[in-house]
């Protein structure tokens, strides 16, 4: 009863419902989320503070900015099965602050979108040179070669696939490879540097531009998905670690390599990053939710440490889709 009462005490002001919906759809800064309220940033650290103590909010410190997720998946279930149901009865209350929120949280994505995909049209040359900066890029190719075995590795799909490095890599031991980039620039370089390669069974490699968030794949369509220092760059890592599961096929791995967390705030800045680096207990948190076993991470140290994630898709999966 205590527990009740102090979650609904922390929901009992509009605006910190607002700050749940909007949680929901991606996590923000503090910042970020005073602009789309049209708040105060002190005013919604106060409310943030609210949830927080309530547990239903979580604060992340990275750099000089501090990011905010949703909390605990069994208090906040129920919470948003209320409000889901109040909306389908009543949609016709869905009130104008809730449309406007809607439109500023949109405007914040296409900000965030923009500078992102401005810097890799930029950058795009230069791009594996950038990637091996702080930990040697052979170490981490042999890494990855080791981890996902000599195979033969099925369908592999490379998501964030930069120039193709990775499916450079893969292709002789796979059946089929396609690799997705929202980057135009990008997916040049790659269809120049793999005009020659082809998988284990003759076929040429497929390059798509896409967005990871809504893959143009069926469910069970891959064997093998990668995300190869691409994580860094979502707005919502949660999101597209779901939507790499989703086309997994039974018994399917999903590979992630990343920084694990670290301080250095000039690469948010200078190189685009969203993310400086990420935990195992967070990554733990994002597999388990996208119905994915993980098994014990390797670390690579360098100057920077370069973490690599493999989760899996049981054998035997239940009807609900992850």
């Amino acid at each position: 009863m205590d527990r009740a009462l102090i979650i609904f005490q922390a929901l009992a002001e509009p605006t910190r419902l607002r700050i749940l919906r909007l949680l929901r759809e991606m996590e923000l800064s503090v910042g970020e989320l005073a602009q789309v309220l049209g708040q105060s940033q002190p005013r919604v650290s106060r409310h943030v503070k609210v949830l927080a103590e309530a547990e239903l909010v979580e604060r992340r410190k990275e750099g000089s900015w501090v990011f905010l997720a949703l909390g605990d998946e069994n208090d906040l279930e129920p919470i948003f099965a209320a409000l889901d149901h109040w909306r389908r009865y009543h949609e016709e209350e869905d009130d104008e602050i809730g449309r406007a929120d809607r439109q500023r949280l949109q405007a914040v994505r296409n900000v965030r979108m923009g500078e992102a995909e401005d810097w890799f049209e930029v950058h795009a040359a230069e791009w594996d040179a950038i990637r091996s900066l702080h930990v040697s890029e052979d170490s981490v190719e042999s890494a990855i070669m080791e981890l996902v075995g000599p195979g033969p590795l099925g369908r592999v799909v490379d998501i964030g696939t930069g120039t193709g490095r990775m499916l450079e890599l893969l292709a002789p031991r796979c059946e089929s490879a396609i690799g997705f980039d929202r980057s135009p620039s990008m997916l040049r370089l790659a269809r120049v540097k793999l005009e020659d390669d082809r998988t284990a069974d003759g076929e040429e490699i497929k390059l798509r531009q896409g967005n990871f968030y809504a893959l143009p794949l069926a469910a069970g369509s891959a064997d093998l998905t990668i995300l190869h220092q691409a994580l860094r760059y979502a707005q919502h890592p949660a999101a597209v670690i779901a939507e790499s599961a989703r086309i997994l096929s039974p018994g399917g791995r999903l590979l992630v390599v990343d920084f694990a967390l670290h301080d250095r705030e000039e690469l948010r800045t200078r190189d685009a990053h969203m993310y400086l680096g990420f935990s195992d207990e967070r990554m733990q948190q994002w597999f388990k939710a996208a119905g994915l076993e993980l098994d014990p991470p390797l670390s690579l140290d360098g100057e920077l440490t370069v973490k690599l994630w493999m989760g899996r898709l049981p054998l035997h999966q239940d009807s609900k889709t992850p």
